[in-house]
């Protein structure tokens, strides 16, 4: 089964862009990706898509790929965006999945369109941070999060222009060297052929517009997220996190969760890194999908 590739042009003038996978009537799914990445962040081996059932949508920030930059966005621009995809393809309500950076977005999706998402799970997702908690990530993570802690966005530009170079011309070997001291779990991921493949078209695509969409995201994810009030979340979420995860702190993640009154957390076993979910994906959507609204 191919992919879909579509775009659509909002309202305000806006493109969104998203990938389709699957049957139309399947099981609807979102899957929003990490940062940076594109609508071609999928899965090299789609057996537990296809094994489910599944309509999968994967979607796409401003900025990246070929959806169009919005300066200073925070999160609720984009659950809109992904609230108005659903509207173009007819899509009451769906099931919505995401790791890394896509937890602020789904957060936002769950407060802001609650009666369209069924159930939503979170995969080692960043969260706000103390300055303790900064210290202990890779040091790209944490160099970009001391800018955005004072709101420096042209220093997170500066931070990302040269990397964004070196990641467009090899991908793989840039991503290797940022992720150097994530644990082994992540390595062996790093290290699957057919992974590497689909990590590379999604990159060079994510930066076919330049930096300023890492960089805007990056200032988002990494400040207070003042567009999001927890309180607010009541969708059934499962926030899905290892304890030894360098790019987004166990700590913080716990912190978070406890402020969101529907969600669950499940730690993963130890020297589970941050691409644990890559291995585990039927696990992971089985407990999704068992899940209907519970509000």
């Amino acid at each position: 089964m191919e992919f879909r590739d579509e775009e659509l042009v909002l309202a305000d003038g806006r493109t969104v862009a998203w990938t389709e996978y699957g049957p139309h009537d399947g099981v609807p799914l979102v899957r929003v990706p990490g940062t940076p990445s594109s609508r071609w962040a999928i899965r090299s081996d789609r057996d537990p898509w296809d094994e489910r059932s599944l309509f999968v949508v994967t979607t796409e920030r401003p900025g990246f790929g070929r959806s169009t930059r919005l300066p200073g966005r925070g999160f609720t621009e984009h659950a809109d965006d992904i609230a108005a995809i659903l509207d173009n393809l007819g899509i009451e309500q769906a099931y919505v999945s995401g790791g890394s950076g896509a937890a602020p977005h789904i957060l936002a999706m769950c407060a802001r369109h609650p009666d369209r998402v069924i159930a939503a799970t979170v995969l080692a997702g960043i969260s706000p941070l103390e300055p303790a908690e900064a210290d202990g990530m890779i040091g790209l993570n944490r160099t970009v999060w001391e800018c955005a802690s004072r709101g420096d966005w042209a220093g997170i530009r500066d931070i990302h222009e040269p990397l964004m170079q070196r990641m467009r011309a090899d991908p793989l070997a840039s991503f290797e060297q940022v992720m150097a001291t994530a644990p082994a779990e992540d390595q062996a991921v790093i290290r699957d052929e057919a992974w590497r493949e689909v990590f590379t078209r999604s990159i060079r695509e994510a930066f076919r517009q330049g930096v300023e969409g890492w960089t805007d995201a990056s200032l988002a994810a990494f400040g207070n997220w003042p567009d999001i009030d927890p309180s607010m979340v009541r969708t059934s979420v499962t926030w899905w996190h290892g304890t030894d995860d360098r790019n987004t702190p166990y700590a913080a993640a716990k912190r978070l969760v406890s402020r969101l009154p529907n969600t669950r957390l499940i730690t993963w076993p130890a020297g589970a890194g941050h691409m644990y979910a890559y291995q585990h994906e039927g696990e992971i959507l089985d407990e999704l999908l068992a899940r209907t609204r519970e509000i």
